[in-house]
This record gives structure tokens, sequence and C-alpha cells, in this order.
């Protein structure tokens, strides 16, 4: 079965993007990187590596060290499709990242966002 475009988008050209994302809506880059941390486990050094690198989203999910065990609930729509019914185990991860810049973005506090 061939793998999905997205798999191969680039994370450091993702990432501005993002950054974009949350400051048109008066969010930081710091609150950004925070939610990033908090899913995939990555320390700020490690994430910084990553967005300076040329990592796939593939191997930004693989070289991560934990995705976070709060992330199952992580629930609502991201492009039409519930992320919580993704059965493809990538696409709901950058799914799931997706979704909680897209809460960021719209203003969600920081301790819903991070599900505590």
């Amino acid at each position: 079965m061939a793998k999905h475009p997205m798999f191969a988008y680039k994370f450091s050209k993702i990432y501005p993007l993002y950054v974009q994302k949350v400051e048109r809506k008066e969010r930081t880059k710091k609150e950004l990187d925070q939610v990033l941390c908090w899913l995939t486990g990555y320390t700020p050094t490690q994430l910084k590596k990553q967005i300076d690198g040329e990592n796939d989203l593939e191997a930004f999910f693989a070289d991560a060290p934990k995705v976070n065990p709060k992330c199952s609930l992580i629930t609502g729509v991201v492009c039409g499709i519930r992320v919580e019914a993704i059965k493809d185990p990538l696409t709901q991860k950058i799914r799931w990242m997706d979704k909680l810049v897209d809460e960021l973005a719209n203003g969600k506090a920081m301790e819903k966002i991070l599900r505590r």
C-alpha cells in the first residue's frame, strides 16, 4: 500500500506555518513549542533540531521520544475527519498535532490543550 503524501511533508516547512497561524491569533511560538513538546516528548532542544533539520513527518514522529499518553483525549474534527476515528497511527498523530495547533490558535486555555 502506498504511503500518504502528507507523510513526506518536511516538518521544517510546516513549523513556520504553525507559527504564523498561532501568532496571527496572538499566541506565541513558545506556547506552540510547549504544545508540540507535550505531544511528542521532545525537549525544547530536540524540537529545535527537528525544526532545523530535514525530517519528514514520518521521521519526526518516529524519532519522537514518547507520544503523550493523554493524546487519546484529543478529539474533534480536522479536515472534515474526526481525529479519534482515524485508523492509521501516523495519520492520527499528524492530525492530533494539527488539532492542538488549531486549539492554540483558537484561544483555548493551555490547561485544556494539554489535557490537565
